[in-house]
């Protein structure tokens, strides 16, 4: 396993992080095969974790800190805020002080631990002022309930407002940007990853298989299963016979074709493309089984040379998005009531 510092933070983190959206309800709800995969992931050298307050609606961080129990020194443990755990309903969700000090107390007793290593914005809330996040953010880590604190999904301008709203202020600033990123998915390249290493920031990428279009489970000229798991949930997204799917499969035949030359599997060639952009810390693989995880393991080595990088460059141009992440970067300014209406208030629940 090889290791890198996270942004300027001096914290050493595994270039694969062990994302757990998939530990409980969500994914898999055996609680006890759950803590074998996070202690077999340990064991291989991750010493990164990544999890959030809404998975599974709070069961994920329950999950990682039975698991953590006797090694907690031992990991770096990233968590999330943002999103409504549970009921919904006015300020139950966002970015205000008010919803992150509610929410860091009952991350840290699902955690069972005393402090997370890096608190994540999950998505921006462009109801809150950015200094009064960034605000209660300071004040979390000054009162040791944090180390330090970062944002995900967050686009490029709202990063550079982010860092001039904190130096204009005298506030802690975001260490960390956790974006999509994928072979299939290289929009971050044209200003978010740029941005972020102008600022020195670490960063964990999310979603390295493209929603399972790289995992070697969808191939072009056979049948998917429409009525489960992700198509099930999303058929927009891999219902073959709309334009932008059977391009993504296009690109899948030509990446199984480069990973067989090159002796590797196709996650192990779609995971090693993200960490090596230099812009890059490291990449969120989030496994639901045993299986899953010792697969994405196996190539926790694999660098890829300029030949290897150029051929995928050519299958897939520097900056191109064959499709848009979902849930990812959606901006609120082109909703047709904010274009051409006046804002009214919060209909009721």
């Amino acid at each position: 396993m090889r290791y890198r510092v996270l942004g300027g933070t001096g914290i050493e983190v595994s270039v694969h992080c062990l994302g757990t959206m998939m530990l409980g309800a969500v994914g898999n709800p055996d609680h006890d095969d759950c803590v074998r995969i996070v202690h077999t992931a340990l064991d291989q050298g991750i010493n990164f974790v990544d999890t959030a307050d809404m998975y599974s609606a709070g069961e994920s961080e329950e999950i990682v800190g039975k698991a953590l129990q006797g090694r907690r020194d031992d990991v770096v443990l990233a968590t999330k805020v943002h999103f409504a755990v549970g009921e919904e309903g006015p300020n139950r969700s966002g970015n205000s002080r008010r919803w992150i000090v509610r929410e860091v107390e009952e991350s840290l007793k699902r955690l069972r631990t005393d402090w997370i290593d890096l608190y994540q914005i999950h998505r921006p809330d462009y109801k809150t002022d950015i200094e009064e996040t960034l605000s209660t953010l300071t004040d979390l880590v000054q009162q040791g309930k944090i180390r330090a604190f970062g944002c995900s999904t967050f686009a490029a301008e709202e990063i550079v407002e982010a860092h001039t709203v904190a130096q204009r202020r005298g506030l802690m600033r975001f260490r960390t940007e956790q974006p999509p990123y994928s072979i299939l998915a290289r929009g971050v390249e044209k200003s978010v990853l740029p941005v972020a290493q102008r600022y020195g920031m670490g960063v964990l990428v999310w979603s390295p298989l493209a929603f399972g279009f790289l995992s070697g489970k969808f191939r072009k000229n056979q049948p998917i299963d429409m009525t489960t798991g992700r198509p099930a949930l999303r058929p927009n997204q891999f219902d073959p016979t709309l334009p932008a799917n059977a391009a993504k499969l296009d690109a899948v035949e030509k990446l199984v074709e480069l990973s067989d030359d090159l002796g590797c599997t196709l996650p192990e060639l779609a995971i090693a493309f993200t960490v090596a952009h230099p812009g890059v810390t490291s990449a969120i693989i989030g496994p639901r089984t045993m299986e899953q995880l010792e697969s994405a393991l196996k190539g926790a080595s694999l660098v890829l040379d300029d030949a290897a990088l150029d051929r995928i460059d050519e299958i897939v141009a520097p900056g191109a998005n064959l499709y848009e992440p979902n849930g990812a970067f959606a901006n609120p300014a082109l909703e047709p009531v904010r274009r051409r209406r006046l804002l009214t208030d919060r209909p009721a629940a």
